[in-house]
């Protein structure tokens, strides 16, 4: 049986709010990530979709340990992420990378694009020996669609998805297990996020990679997805296969999401009913008693306010958490 490659149980992660000018003292907290839970299998992508402000990216810094858990576990083929310290948490890293949202600011500007991609070999020497660092660098450039003879050039001399790609050829440099990508093409054109959408799944498929895609576009989602799990302040309301997330959903909030998505096809677009939320996303400092979507679901009675849904299975295996689910084919 094979295991997962990244297992995540209750993660939360809430942010103290803090008042007060000269003696500080907290009276809330931002309830980021809430109790997440998924695993990762090695070679699957999986998508994690939702609005702004829902969790996603911080889900990411977590894993990365950019942010400490508040709680939960987080074990990577077997080894506790939060307990490692030092020398065992810089080997680990070497296995878990990430590429980050905007190419504009994410690339140091005073940096060639040698410098950037190669900046994880003086970290991580025994990777690259000094004196074959440079010919590594040519060789990722030519693995993510670019000319080695670019090596000298400053991130000011490339396109936004030219910039991407040296992105992704940073993340690639250590050789990762499981690269997390936090929106890496929801800051560029459309024409160049199929492109760069491509490269991710051709890297996949030769390089054996495991990917954590976040994003808000669940066409892009689909596009590259094993299994969706859709989050809605600070917690997985549905998980599935990509087939069951898009052909059958359960819960109104993944309903209400795919009813947006726009379809190319105009004979088609007419017979499909949008579903419209009523009202603004609740604060993460204050979130709903209960389920937290009940305030913006036409579904929403008595128990969803004094019982926090369970995300349980459904009739085709797949798990939702809501306490009316119910499956509507036929929404893409």
């Amino acid at each position: 049986m094979v295991e997962p490659i990244l297992k995540v149980e209750s993660l939360v992660k809430h942010f103290p709010v803090r008042s007060g000018v000269l003696f500080k003292r907290t009276i809330g907290q931002v309830k980021a990530v809430d109790g997440v839970s998924f695993d990762l299998m090695p070679g699957e992508t999986l998508g994690v979709v939702g609005e702004s402000g829902c969790g996603k990216s911080t889900l990411a810094q977590v894993l990365m340990r950019l942010e400490e858990p508040t709680g939960g576990v987080a074990t990577f083929e077997g080894r506790d992420i939060f307990s490692l310290r030092g020398a065992e948490l810089r080997r680990m890293r070497r296995e878990i990378q990430i590429v980050l949202q905007d190419p504009y600011t994410s690339l140091n500007p005073r940096m060639t694009v040698g410098d950037i991609i190669g900046e994880p070999f003086e970290i991580h020497t025994e990777v690259a020996p000094k004196g074959s660092r440079a010919q590594k660098v040519r060789e990722l450039l030519e693995v993510v669609g670019l000319s080695p003879e670019h090596i000298n050039r400053y991130p000011h001399q490339f396109s936004g998805g030219q910039r991407q790609r040296i992105g992704i050829a940073r993340a690639l440099a250590l050789r990762p297990k499981v690269i997390i990508c936090d929106e890496p093409v929801s800051a560029l054109d459309v024409s160049i996020q199929a492109q760069v959408m491509n490269l991710l799944g051709e890297l996949q498929r030769e390089l054996g990679l495991s990917y954590v895609f976040i994003a808000h576009d669940l066409s892009v989602v689909r596009h590259l997805s094993t299994r969706v799990a859709v989050m809605y302040l600070g917690k997985i309301v549905e998980i599935g296969t990509e087939t069951e997330i898009y052909e059958h959903p359960s819960h109104p909030y993944t309903q209400a999401l795919l009813s947006a998505v726009p379809i190319a096809d105009p004979a088609v677009r007419g017979q499909r009913q949008v579903i419209r939320l009523e009202g603004d996303v609740p604060s993460p400092i204050n979130p709903p008693s209960g389920c937290h979507f009940r305030t913006r679901c036409w579904k929403a009675q008595d128990i969803c306010a004094q019982e926090e849904p369970p995300l349980v299975a459904r009739t085709d295996g797949h798990l939702s958490a809501c306490h009316f689910a119910e499956e509507k084919a036929g929404v893409v």
